[in-house]
This record gives structure tokens, sequence and C-alpha cells, in this order.
């Protein structure tokens, strides 16, 4: 499967693999596993800032997830040269800026797991965490990191 023609076909656009804004690399390949380091939210080119059940809505927590899981494709290809050596995605970790009685982290965090599942399809149901926090860098609404098992070079 050409997963830049399956990007076209569903209208998605990677953007450009932001850089870090810390002491780390975005992607560490080790093992036959890529790390992608967490990715913000960041929406039509600006970081979603915000909390979940506070300023920003459900409907808002899930485009900001969407936008970290395009991230985390944008970083792959990066690192990888193609998203065609990705194998399938293991895991993905998605951190919700939330307000104390928020409990739609799952929902949110859907954002980024049906974007994966519709760019490779069965290769992109993957194990998963939802987590609301009390704060995220920058202020985001949304972070998601990934591990994904890569086919050699």
């Amino acid at each position: 499967m050409n997963i830049e023609a399956k990007l076209a076909e569903l209208g998605l656009t990677l953007p450009a693999a932001a850089a870090p804004v810390a002491a780390y690399v975005p992607v560490v390949v080790a093992g036959g596993l890529a790390h992608v380091s967490g990715q913000v939210s960041i929406v039509d080119g600006q970081l979603l800032k915000g909390r979940l059940g506070e300023d920003l809505t459900l409907e808002d927590g899930v485009r900001g997830a969407q936008a970290c899981a395009l991230m985390i494709l944008a970083q792959l290809k990066a690192a990888l040269g193609s998203l065609d050596r990705v194998e399938r995605i293991v895991k993905l970790g998605a951190f919700i800026n939330s307000a104390p009685d928020f409990t739609d982290q799952p929902k949110v965090a859907n954002g980024a797991s049906e974007l994966m599942v519709a760019v490779f399809g069965e290769a992109g149901k993957h194990a998963r965490s939802a987590v609301g926090v009390p704060c995220l860098p920058l202020g985001v609404a949304v972070e998601v990191d990934a591990i994904v098992a890569v086919r050699p070079a």
C-alpha cells in the first residue's frame, strides 16, 4: 500500500516535521521500532491551547488529537524517508489537558487512533493510553506519542 496515495485519498496533508523544543530528538529507531516523541496539537499552523472541559470542547480536543497524529506521521516520514516503511502502529499515548471533571479523554484520543486506522487499515490498530493531565508543555490541549514497528530500509 502506498501511504502517500492513501493520505491524498483521505484529503490529508502532512505538515512539515516540527523541530524539537527541548533536549530530545523527534524519533529514535531501535530494534525495529520507531519511538516518536510527544507531538503537540498544532491546528492550522497555530498551537491549540487550553483545557478540555474548561475552555475547549470535545470537538476541539478531537481535532487537536488528529493534528498530533498527522505530526507523528510527518516525523516518521522525515526519520524513515517513506511512510511505506511503517509495518504497524504499536501504541499511542495520548495526554489531554483536562479540567478536573472532564472524563472524555478516550474520545479525544480517538481523534488520533481513528486517523491511524484510516491511513494504515488493520496495521493502524494499536494499544493505547489516554490520560488526563492538569497541564501540558506550552499550554497545549493535547500531546500524543507513538511506538511504531518499521520495516528495514
